[in-house]
């Protein structure tokens, strides 16, 4: 059976007159062909559409049924070319974003709201993942972007393009009350408690400055626990576990039992991009990423 979009409109046409002389006239077309398109597609259906006689024209059982589907069909078929130009500009689609804990409460929030009032229709499918993790999705082709903490390993840069979104000193993280006075602090003014850090695997050169610092301030404190996501490290300060050097911006997330404090030291800092692979044609991921250069903080 093949009905094209012609023979539908004639057949509302024709329902909406009850006429086919009025009906011929407003489709600019004599009546002859008319009555022919309407036969032939009654043909092709295998069922009448129109009841006729020499005074009316009325609808069938069969074409009662067909007319709100006809009218369904011809309105999505005029709302085609609205919804090519939408998603050839990036407008309508389906973005999938991969973000470290850490920037869920720095860049994520503001920018997303920025994007969902620019880009109402765009699905955005959101997961919280390490930056190895994410690294690995983005090479497969299983997310469009991820928001991780650098740097991008050798291996993956001949396929990933990397924007930095914000730089942001470590500040210390520690149960409260185990710290003395106010302000900011020199490290070896830090209680002397375990520490409390993610594994070296998810971010290693994170990982790596964060000893290092604690080193060059005399302190080598064992790890008492080792967490994935920034807020149950946060978690485990506040319940008295250890310490640890946050990014500035976890500050933001305020949780009974813990004491951020600023730190003297010159402690290193640390650095929230975007990455995506290079090849990616999406034009959800093209107006993503510009929005996000136009308000990015660095």
């Amino acid at each position: 059976m093949n009905i094209d979009l012609r023979a539908l409109r004639y057949f509302v046409t024709v329902a909406e007159e009850l006429h086919f002389g009025r009906a011929a006239a407003r489709l600019h077309m004599t009546q002859p062909p008319l009555s022919q398109a309407i036969a032939n597609l009654e043909e092709a259906l295998g069922a009448p559409l129109f009841l006729r006689d020499r005074r009316s024209v009325a609808l069938t059982a069969a074409g009662a049924v067909l007319l709100p589907e006809a009218r369904r069909l011809l309105d999505g078929a005029a709302d085609l070319p609205e919804l090519v130009r939408r998603a050839a500009s990036g407008e309508e689609g389906r973005l999938a974003l991969s973000f470290v804990s850490s920037a869920d409460y720095s860049v994520l929030p503001p920018f997303l709201s920025k994007y969902r009032e620019r880009y109402p229709n765009v699905q955005i499918a959101l997961q919280e993942a390490t930056s190895d993790v994410q690294v690995e999705d983005l090479l497969h082709g299983r997310i469009d972007a991820g928001l991780l903490i650098p740097p991008v390993p050798d291996r993956a840069l001949a396929e990933l393009d990397y924007l930095k979104l914000l730089s942001e000193p470590l500040i210390l993280a520690a149960p409260a009350g185990t710290v003395k006075g106010r302000g900011p602090l020199h490290l070896k003014q830090a209680p002397r408690l375990p520490l409390v850090i993610f594994p070296r695997k998810i971010a290693p050169a994170l990982h790596d400055a964060i000893l290092g610092c604690l080193r060059a301030a005399g302190l080598t404190p064992p790890v008492a626990q080792e967490a994935i996501q920034m807020q149950t490290i946060v978690s485990l300060v506040a319940a008295g576990m250890g310490l640890a050097l946050v990014p500035q911006s976890v500050s933001n997330l305020m949780r009974p039992g813990v004491e951020y404090r600023a730190l003297r030291d010159a402690t290193p800092h640390v650095d929230t991009g975007i990455a995506w692979r290079r090849d990616n044609p999406s034009p959800v991921l093209r107006g993503f990423l510009e929005l996000l250069r136009k308000n990015r903080t660095c």
